[in-house]
C-alpha cells in the first residue's frame, strides 16, 4: 500500500512539473516576435524620470514654445514607436516632473531620442535613465488612447 501512495505521489509531481514546463496555450509567436519579446514576454525599456531642470526662463513666451515642443516631441516619439508611455508626477519632494518609458534597449539610444527634446535641452527639465524590464506588449495600449480622450494637447 505505501508503495503504490508513493508512486501515486511521484508520479502527480512529475505530471506537475511537465505542466508547469509546457507553454501556454494562448502564445501567439508572431505577436511575440513583433514585439521583441523573449520567452516570458518582456523586454527591455528605459524609465526617464523628468526633474526640475536647473534653468528658469523669466520669458514667459520663451517658456511656453519650449514645453509646447516637448508636448509635441512626446507626440512624435509616440507615433514613430519609441514612446510607450508619458505623464507627468503630481508635486513631490524630489521635484520631479514626470516619467517616460522609452521603447529602447539602452541607456545611450535613450538619450538620443531624447535630444529632439527643447525643454531638456534647455535644461528646463533634467533627466534620469534606468533600464527596465517590462511586458513586451505595452507598446499596445497606445492604439486605445486615442479612443477614450476628447482633446489634444
Amino acid at each position: 500500500m505505501m508503495n503504490k501512495l508513493v508512486v501515486s505521489l511521484l508520479a502527480f509531481i512529475i505530471t506537475l512539473n511537465t505542466n508547469a514546463q509546457t507553454e501556454d496555450s494562448k502564445y501567439n509567436k508572431a505577436l511575440a516576435d513583433s514585439l521583441e519579446a523573449d520567452a516570458y514576454g518582456m523586454k527591455m525599456y528605459v524609465l526617464v524620470i523628468l526633474k526640475q531642470g536647473v534653468n528658469l526662463i523669466n520669458n514667459k513666451v520663451k517658456e511656453d514654445s519650449l514645453f509646447m515642443n516637448h508636448l509635441q516631441n512626446i507626440g512624435h516619439l509616440a507615433k514613430i514607436g519609441k514612446l510607450v508611455a508619458a505623464g507627468p508626477l503630481k508635486q513631490n519632494k524630489n521635484s520631479y516632473q514626470g516619467i517616460f518609458i522609452l521603447n529602447a534597449r539602452t541607456i545611450e539610444e535613450a538619450k538620443l531620442l531624447l535630444d529632439s527634446d527643447s525643454a531638456i535641452k534647455a535644461k528646463l527639465l533634467d533627466i534620469e535613465l534606468y533600464q527596465w524590464y517590462g511586458s513586451a506588449a505595452l507598446p499596445l495600449y497606445l492604439k486605445f488612447h486615442d479612443r477614450i480622450k476628447k482633446k489634444n494637447f
